[in-house]
């Protein structure tokens, strides 16, 4: 019988696994269940699909019913032991990496960083916790065990003193370890920063070689821009942190830990660590994308048996792929603990206290860009509310709107007058013009290009330039062609905002080129490509939501159904503030007609 009469008598979707097995396979025990995964001769012999066992699919699924999980501690034996400090009256802490923020007066609210005493971890997904005097279920997911149990983080400073603790009974009864000194905090920490960034060497190393490698074989599958869209620059990032555990290696004292000086490790790949910044930004494509493909079984089966070849724990890859997201947050909180473990007088200090703030910087420069990339889309709608725009694109030379009002501006040559709103984005001015019967319309009329301009404070009284009198004016001067523009506010507040506002842009654009920060061509098309479908039907499109709905549908690990989808991925350190781009237009301009 002919593999094509089999597919027609048996509907066994034996096929599509069959088309998208890696190589190898074979070799992990799949060929003892099934005697034939793959055919290369067109030939199968029936008795393959008889077998006890039954299907690809029914095995497929007896492999993703185990109940392996990934390496959290809310899963698999750390969760046992968890539950058994818990009985045994031990209090057990855990530090929030993301915000959770709920209307559900049964679950508890925290900030990233809080932390919070875990009562109860029965549940997988869910635990019971509480901070201060209010008490709840919190996703498990959101938070990361303390290394050092003894003390709560607020407290320990006031009970510890000289290396010596009130109680050091407790650190011996949960951990076995003899006398809890700063010196073992010290080193609990150390020994976890060494040993989880192993654990991340080999995540990545899993995901390039066992994921990527194979998916490049399969180029009737995947093209490069998937592959790219999937996978970011993850590649990039399992290089920059190979150099870093090396680094760390070699600062790591084996024989006594808490003498290792690891804080310049830290230091020395701040710059390198930005790489992170693009991928954190890339993650919600990369989600999308995986849901798109994964509603097909032949990919649904590769990525499963990519995972199988490379021996990688049960987690399904777009929970491998949220590993870099975790790690980036998780370093100002190590750090923070490490910190609090060192003595001033330790040879390290100064070294993990810079290692520490430049850590946070790192996660405020991801969050920024972050912040900015969500904006871009906010400024492609805005643009497409505009009546009669002309030219290039805001998004062709801008990100980020700086300010906007309302100005009279004052022309040559005969010093004419005209009220119009101006958009102050990096790099360019936009002036608009409010529709006469309805003030809520604005018509496009020029832009500035704020490259070539300098800003010049004007005094009350006549100008010279324009032979007119002023009040709360100001000047943009074209240093190549002497061009100069008049404006007036309508109160001296609103001069010395915009003012500084100018001030800001330089600033912006000077970071900008400072940092590097840059929108692709593809990223900036794809913004105008969804404010000009949102424009043309009228209703407001949820560019984010496919990405939360397939977070929601994991099956590994843990995201509740009642996740406050907005919190998914808020980094760690520091809290990103809440944009103003709407505060300074959204009244000025609907973006509804």
């Amino acid at each position: 019988i002919t593999s094509a009469v089999v597919f027609d008598i048996l509907p066994l979707k034996l096929h599509p696994f069959s088309q998208s097995t890696p190589t190898g396979l074979d070799c992990l025990g799949w060929k003892r269940r099934i005697s034939s995964p793959v055919i290369t001769d067109g030939a199968l012999d029936k008795t393959a699909l008889t077998d006890d066992v039954g299907s690809e699919e029914d095995l497929y699924e007896d492999f993703r019913s185990s109940n392996h999980r990934y390496g959290h501690a809310g899963g698999g034996g750390e969760q046992l032991a968890i539950n058994e400090l818990i009985s045994d009256g031990s209090v057990v802490y855990a530090e929030a990496l993301w915000d959770h923020v709920t209307m559900d007066d049964q679950e508890l609210g925290f900030k990233a960083g809080d932390v919070i005493e875990v009562m109860d971890a029965t549940n997988k997904e869910w635990w019971w916790g509480r901070i201060l005097d209010s008490e709840g279920w919190f996703p498990a997911s959101f938070v990361r065990l303390r290394v050092n149990q003894d003390e709560p983080m607020e407290d320990y400073p006031l009970k510890v003193e000289g290396g010596k603790e009130d109680d050091s009974s407790s650190g011996t009864r949960r951990f076995g370890m003899g006398q809890t000194t700063k010196d073992q905090m010290r080193t609990n920490v150390i020994n976890e920063i060494i040993s989880t960034e192993r654990d991340y060497i080999k995540h990545l190393k899993d995901i390039c070689e066992g994921y990527i490698k194979q998916c490049r074989k399969r180029a009737d599958m995947f093209t490069e821009e998937q592959l790219k869209t999937i996978f970011g620059n993850i590649e990039d990032i399992y290089r920059c942190q190979k150099k870093f555990v090396k680094a760390l290696e070699k600062k790591f004292n084996k024989d006594h830990p808490h003498l290792s000086e690891v804080g310049s490790c830290f230091l020395e790949y701040q710059t390198e660590f930005q790489i992170y910044s693009e991928y954190c930004n890339n993650h919600p494509n990369a989600c999308m994308e995986l849901s798109r493909l994964t509603k097909v079984n032949k990919y649904v089966y590769f990525f499963e048996a990519c995972r199988l070849l490379q021996k990688m724990i049960d987690i399904s890859l777009d929970g491998f792929l949220l590993t870099p997201v975790q790690k980036i947050c998780k370093y100002p909180l190590q750090l923070a603990e490490l910190l609090k473990y060192t003595n001033p007088q330790h040879r390290d200090f100064k070294d993990v206290e810079a290692a520490l703030n430049a850590m946070k910087n790192v996660a405020r420069l991801i969050n920024e860009r972050k912040r900015r990339l969500e904006n871009i889309d906010k400024i492609a709608q805005w643009q497409s509310s505009i009546e009669d725009w002309e030219g290039e694109d805001v998004l062709v030379r801008s990100s980020e709107l700086i300010y906007s009002g309302e100005l009279t501006k004052i022309s040559h040559p005969q010093a004419k007058s005209q009220q119009r709103m101006f958009f102050l984005f990096d790099h360019q001015l936009v002036c608009c013009k409010k529709d006469l019967l309805r003030r809520d319309i604005l018509y496009y009329k020029s832009r500035i290009n704020m490259d070539d301009m300098e800003i010049l404070d004007v005094e009350d009284g006549k100008d010279k330039d324009f032979n007119i009198s002023v009040k709360n004016a100001f000047k943009l001067h074209c240093r190549d062609t002497e061009e100069v523009h008049l404006f007036c506010a309508k109160k001296p507040e609103q001069k010395q905002r915009w003012l500084k506002a100018f001030e800001n842009e330089r600033r912006q654009v000077q970071l900008d080129q400072e940092t590097g920060f840059s929108i692709t061509e593809v990223q900036k098309k794809q913004a105008m490509l969804n404010a000009s479908k949102q424009h043309h039907t009228g209703k407001p499109k949820a560019v984010t939501r496919p990405y939360y709905d397939f977070l929601m549908r994991q099956k590994h690990p843990t995201l509740p159904t009642t996740l406050p989808q907005q919190q998914v991925f808020m980094l760690a350190e520091p809290k990103r503030k809440p944009s103003n781009f709407w505060q300074n237009i959204s009244r000025l301009t609907p973006f509804r007609k």
